[in-house]
């Protein structure tokens, strides 16, 4: 079977290849009800439409842009669209769309630009849009929301679950068997098996149909969580945070890296500002976006720089929401469990179709070898036609057990359970297979800034004017008043103020709010804190040009006119980097001085100093100019030094009780970070990744081993520091590929993006990290608690082991089922499982198991088994040792209560038969529920252990009992029963019970396992712990 699922149901768990998908689909056979099977499978052709549609965008953008300026050439001046005043609004959805879309520079410059735009929308460029008009602009615009997927009703999944062949199959026979009665035997007549059965699938269906609509709403709120992110706007003078369904067209919206743009708009103003549109278009073009080339589609992402932008379109009139009703119709990818059940279902059905057709062949020779022997083969009567006919009743609902079609369904409820319960922790799980994945990571890269740590900083230390100066406390800011210069402390507070990304805004209550990166805003704190006006610094000098922060240069330079007419550049960035631009550094009284050689040692101990206390180092430099304003660009050297600023970032709590508990769980951690090797060190020992003999090595030093003495230093490197970001693409993909780790990667920067799609999981923080980090994530921790990961592989680990639990319970019943009904039809000539205790026992099988199995709650058991591997056995010996055996013995006992049981229980009277049978029914029915108990544990003794916690299980047990019950003791002329008396009952569940006890028996006998050896000599925990 394994090597069966391996050949042909094997995908990967991210990205899969569109030939591995149609591979497996294609192998899929023996399938009930298709509609429902494949109701969460994505539609392959959907990419397809989805790349078309990218094309027909970018042929229309070419082909507009190219009439544009042909009638431009022609005529000499663009034709102007004019309004007809219907509305308070100067220009309509439709033609402020079109402008837009169309990139027409020509047509937006001929009415005032930008400027002009505003006007016609009555919206002020500084204060934004004013609250009261908002609905008006909604009603007007439109929403910012896109075509939704229609959501099912619950009759629509009712008619769904009517789909199945096999089901519509039984009730036609048993039509048919009510039509013969009636037309044979006169109205009205005994028929309430034919009305059992069609009652036992109208209950199926109904049942059914509440499970699913159950999933479906769980997967709605899922998605809508899944969509909504938020946006930074200006409204009534005041920069808030909202909704991006909130949206609407006049709306100033903030722009920075990693963000993704959340309508059509035009460009106002900014720095440096790169859109990558592949998401569109889809072709990988960086597009800079300035005043001449001003315009911006909703659903690209800024790549680089900052800016401002005017929403002109929102909603379905984009060219996005154009793609996403599309993307809408994909559906679920498919996640590797999902895909190596249907191959699982695929296999079985096909042996249960078999030993199915097999069964009803065997009734129809007995009954015609039967007629030959008394001479009436060639009498035929109506009667012989109904008992042929109950035989292909009860085959098809042998068959229906056969298939076990609710185990990829199952994987599906599972992963909808394990997700709602992330979502109560604040995670997101934004790819159904990241949820299955986490349960197999066997190494975490863990990001140091904003995931270790806080991400919140405060300068700690200053090194100025030759002089450590430490900053804690209010009055921190008086005493490096004190301790330097006028001079010096003018051209620090401009290094500040003037290279600084943040901005200061106040809310609606006038509360201050620093708005940007974590550095700048610690920069602009201590700015403050030196008691010095924001607003005032911003306006004494002219911004010319902005080098926004690279991850690559590590460092951002700004050039400022002077008020005396000069320019002045500032720049700040990592030490080792800004160190080497300079070539002087102020002394004492704000004069530049040459940087010699010992003071470049004197400022690197001050650094190691600093780092050696876990402080971020960020130099600060400036170099006056003798250059034209607008003419002058920015340089790299002959800067002057300022100060070494040191900042804090502490350590979040809870990371050392994380770093160890996925220790113990067989998954190795290693930070991986652009910061200096010292910090991160000191940072990584003091949280426990840095060991005794682990080792910490930087980016550049990592990019020069060879391929031989990589695969020696990567199984001990615990501590990666000054990286690049293809440098933490590059460590993954060895780390998969080399060494088949299942990796995990947090990351919370548009850098870390690389890494996050290359990762099996990439982790993204939800508070701290960028939109397009987020976007390459498969889960998000919407409160950046590092220590929710824990859950996450718990989760992770639970939906896998769940499954397990669940098909080695299905197996073992569908075993049982077949073989008791086919040996009893070889032998005896009739079936004791009749077709509507079938459907009862499927129900359980296939809806009450899986229900109860999966809603499991976590336990620290989890985190004690090791990692599953790649490419593991699905269905592993020790399973495969419970399924057979209890089989086996199952099997035996029914035989005997078969065959012998009249006279072992001394059965008597006119109904012994049906008694008899009955009998068999419950003793059958109770074997699976005490079965359902043994499969909480496949290898622990122990099966009772968090039973009581388990709340959903021991409903779903007492009332699997209770309506066993009810079906024996009263609805026996439906069900093909009669009452049992105390003593058959208390011998039901006493047989029944036996189960366990073979259960522990079974788990005693050793089993051959393959114990895998981590790369850093690491043995898996045995999992019978």
């Amino acid at each position: 079977m394994e090597a069966f699922l391996k050949k042909e149901f094997e995908v990967e768990a991210k990205n899969p290849s569109t030939e591995s998908l149609r591979r497996w689909r294609s192998a899929v056979s023996v399938v009930k009800n298709p509609r429902r099977r494949f109701r969460f499978v994505s539609n392959p052709t959907a990419e397809e439409l989805k790349e078309k549609l990218q094309e027909d965008i970018r042929i229309a953008q070419n082909v507009q842009k190219a009439a544009l300026q042909f009638i431009d050439t022609v005529s000499g001046q663009p034709e102007i669209e004019t309004t007809p005043k219907l509305t308070d609004f100067g220009i309509d959805p439709e033609s402020i769309a079109r402008l837009v879309r169309s990139y027409d520079s020509k047509r937006l410059k001929l009415i005032d630009g930008v400027d002009g735009v505003a006007k016609q929308l009555r919206v002020s460029l500084v204060d934004g849009v004013n609250e009261d008009s908002i609905n008006t602009r909604q009603h007007f615009y439109g929403f910012n929301r896109y075509a939704e997927k229609h959501s099912k009703t619950f009759i629509m999944f009712v008619w769904e679950s009517l789909q199945d062949l096999t089901l519509i199959l039984l009730t036609v026979c048993s039509l048919v068997l009510i039509g013969v009665r009636v037309a044979t035997e006169g109205w009205p007549v005994s028929m309430y098996d034919e009305v059992g059965v069609i009652l036992g699938v109208f209950l199926v269906n109904i049942f059914t149909a509440i499970n699913d609509y159950h999933q479906s709403l769980k997967f709605r709120e899922w998605d809508r969580e899944n969509k909504n992110i938020f946006v930074q706007v200006t409204r009534d003078g005041k920069r808030q945070k909202i909704s991006i369904y909130d949206l609407v067209v006049g709306d100033i919206v903030h722009l920075s890296t990693g963000d993704r743009i959340p309508a059509d708009g035009i460009y106002i103003l900014g720095n440096s500002l790169n859109i990558d549109e592949s998401s569109l278009t889809g072709q990988i073009e960086t597009v800079h976006v300035r005043e001449d080339k001003p315009f911006l589609l909703a659903g690209t992402k800024v790549l680089d720089g900052s800016g401002k932008m005017l929403v002109t379109t929102v909603g379905m009139r984009t060219e996005w929401g154009k793609l996403v009703e599309v993307l809408n119709e994909e559906g679920q990818e498919e996640t590797p469990l999902q895909v190596k059940l249907n191959g699982v279902a695929t296999i079985v059905g096909k042996i249960g179709l078999s030993f199915s057709l097999l069964t009803f062949v065997v009734l129809a020779i007995r009954f015609l070898v039967e007629k030959a022997l008394h001479g009436e083969f060639s009498n035929w009567s109506s009667k012989d036609a109904m008992k042929l006919l109950n035989y292909f009743t009860i085959v098809v609902t042998m068959i229906v057990i056969a298939v076990p079609e609710g185990l990829p369904l199952a994987v599906t409820l599972n992963l909808a359970f394990a997700t709602k319960k992330l979502m109560s922790d604040n995670v997101l799980v934004r790819h159904l297979s990241a949820c299955e994945a986490m349960g197999s990571a066997s190494y975490i890269c863990l990001d140091k800034t904003g995931t270790l740590t806080t991400n919140h900083m405060v300068v700690n230390k200053l090194w100025i004017s030759g002089e450590v100066v430490e900053m804690k406390g209010n009055e921190s800011g008086d005493i490096l008043k004190m301790k330097i210069s006028e001079g010096v402390l003018s051209i620090l507070l401009q290094a500040i103020f003037q290279n600084n990304a943040s901005e200061i805004v106040k809310d609606k209550h006038g509360k201050i709010t620093i708005l940007g990166t974590p550095t700048d805003s610690a920069l602009l704190e201590l700015g403050l804190l030196l008691g010095v006006d924001f607003d005032v610094q911003c306006r004494l000098y002219k911004k010319l040009k902005v080098e926004p922060f690279n991850p690559v240069q590590k460092k951002m330079t700004v050039l400022v006119s002077l008020p005396n007419g000069g320019v002045r550049a500032f720049c700040k960035g990592a030490s080792e980097i800004i160190l080497k631009m300079c070539d002087k550094m102020i002394d004492c009284n704000g004069i530049p001085i040459d940087f010699l050689e010992d003071h470049a040692k004197n400022v690197s101990d001050v650094i190691n100093a600093f780092a050696s206390e876990t402080l971020r180092t960020i130099c600060l430099a400036v170099k006056d100019m003798n250059a034209i304003p607008g003419k002058a660009d920015i340089p790299d050297n002959g800067y002057t030094l300022i100060a070494v600023v040191g900042i804090n970032d502490p350590m979040r709590p809870g990371v050392k009780d994380v770093v160890q508990t996925c220790s113990a769980a067989g998954v190795t951690v290693a930070m991986v970070t652009g910061d200096d090797i010292n910090i991160a060190k000191a940072i990584a020992t003091e949280c426990g990744i840095l060991t005794s003999g682990g080792v910490a090595i930087e980016g550049p030093q990592f990019r020069n081993l060879s391929t031989w003495q990589m695969e020696v230093i990567i199984p001990t490197i615990q501590v990666l520091a000054r990286l690049q970001p293809l440098d933490k693409h590059s460590f993954v993909a060895k780390l998969k590929n080399m060494f088949g780790e299942v990796v995990a990667v947090t990351g919370d920067g548009t850098s870390d993006a690389p890494a996050l799609h290359e990762a099996d999981i990439g982790v993204a923080m939800g508070l701290s990290g960028t939109e397009v980090a987020k976007e390459s994530a498969d889960i998000v921790i919407m409160d950046d608690n590092i220590t929710t990961i824990v859950n996450v592989i718990k989760w992770g680990r639970a939906v896998y082991i769940n499954i397990q639990k669940l098909v080695q319970f299905q197996l073992t019943v569908i075993i049982v089922a077949l073989v008791i009904n086919f040996c009893s039809a070889s032998v005896a000539g009739y079936v004791p499982l009749t077709a509507v205790q079938l459907l009862w026992i499927n129900l359980i099988m296939d809806i009450l198991c899986a229900m109860a199995l999966v809603t499991e709650p976590l336990n620290d058991g989890l985190m004690k088994r090791p990692p599953v591997g790649r490419g593991v056995e699905f269905i592993t010996r020790v399973m495969w040792r419970n399924i057979i055996g209890q089989s086996i013995y199952q099997v035996i006992v029914l035989t005997v209560l078969n065959f012998e049981g009249r006279d072992i229980l001394s059965i008597t009277g006119s109904d012994a038969t049906d008694v008899l049978r009955t009998l068999i029914f419950n003793s059958f029915i109770f074997f699976q529920i005490f079965n359902e108990i043994n499969c909480r544990e496949i290898e622990k003794i122990n099966i009772f252990k968090g039973i009581l916690d388990s709340w959903a299980f021991l409903v779903i047990i007492f009332s699997t009992v209770s309506i066993q019950v009810i079906i024996v003791q009263f609805l026996g002329t439906f069900a093909c029963t009669v009452p049992l008396n105390l003593k058959l009952w208390l011998f039901s569940v006493l047989v029944g019970s036996t189960s366990m006890f073979i259960a522990t028996l079974l788990k005693c006998i050793p089993v051959k396992r393959d114990v895998s050896i981590h790369h850093d000599s690491y043995e898996a925990l045995p999992t019978h712990l």
